[in-house]
């Protein structure tokens, strides 16, 4: 039988995987693979406890839980060079990540068979002072509404919790002041949200349309900020329209770059899949296909 490492994240959003722990083993075994469970912790031992017996004999690692969870795992993987490919069963608030591969989380167990019925993909992680991502960078207004939401306010009202969190934020409305240099162009100016994208997704607004997780680029959308009326109106015009277009609004500067450098003259506050983001200034890489993912097959 093919090893399977299955982490799990017990605090992670609205779905009980330990409830339905017997259920997703069980199809694991029917499918001729043998899982293991790993209980996630994130105490002093839990990083050396996932490292214990990971090696190349894994066929793959599931990882359930939220994107943060997910970018935990990967940049364990990536920092002990462990190239294992991994499958993401949706179990956390938003779960980004896991849509952007078409992993739909309504029922966890047919979640597993999705993947098992799926194929390797590579895809490509972005990388920002030397911390992997595997959705989304972000600074600016909104940005760290995820991080400041308490886990149980996100397990008990789901993205209700962020959407709530999101419009508490509008009272600390400030624009900020970046400088972007990149290899697909550049920027220097006022804004109140900047993103870079290697998925397509914030909190399930699906924000860079364009974006391709698999195309060796990185999608930076830059919500400008010179005029607070202004911006407020891109923002209702950017979010209502988001749906099958082909261009950005005016207001949202839109740049394809393989590698950015960005200062800001204040302090401001990052993010990272969810999670507290490094500081300015930033180096910002797109690290092509340098992770396999056991997903759904990509439609054409």
């Amino acid at each position: 039988m093919k090893r399977v490492k299955f982490i799990y994240n017990p605090s992670s959003g609205e779905t009980l995987v330990a409830a339905r722990l017997d259920e997703i083993v069980a199809l694991y075994q029917q499918r001729g693979y043998s899982l293991t469970p790993y209980r996630l912790t994130f105490t002093a031992t839990t990083e050396e406890e996932i490292l214990f017996d990971l090696d190349r004999t894994y066929h793959h690692i599931l990882i359930a839980g939220g994107d943060g969870t997910v970018n935990y795992v990967v940049n364990l993987l990536q920092k002990h060079e462990l190239h294992i490919p991994i499958a993401v069963l949706p179990a956390g608030t938003a779960n980004d990540f896991a849509s952007m591969l078409g992993v739909r989380g309504a029922d966890i167990v047919k979640a597993c068979a999705q993947i098992l019925d799926g194929e390797f993909r590579p895809i490509d992680l972005g990388k920002v002072n030397g911390t992997y991502f595997v959705n989304v960078f972000s600074c600016g207004l909104f940005t760290d509404v995820s991080q400041k939401t308490p886990t149980i306010l996100k397990n008990t009202f789901g993205k209700l919790a962020y959407y709530v969190g999101g419009v508490g934020e509008l009272q600390r409305f400030r624009k900020m002041h970046i400088t972007i240099h990149s290899d697909g162009g550049d920027y220097d100016g006022n804004c109140i949200i900047f993103f870079v994208f290697n998925g397509q997704t914030a909190g399930q607004f699906k924000l860079a349309y364009l974006s391709e997780p698999d195309d060796g680029l990185l999608d930076v959308l830059i919500i400008k900020g010179e005029n607070p009326l202004e911006t407020l109106q891109t923002v209702f015009l950017y979010l209502s329209r988001m749906r099958n277009q082909r261009a950005y609004p005016p207001g949202v500067a839109h740049l394809r770059c393989s590698h950015l450098q960005a200062t800001c003259e204040t302090n401001e506050t990052t993010d990272i899949d969810g999670q507290p983001g490094p500081g300015f200034p930033l180096e910002i890489t797109c690290e092509r296909a340098a992770l396999q993912v056991l997903c759904p097959k990509k439609k054409m």
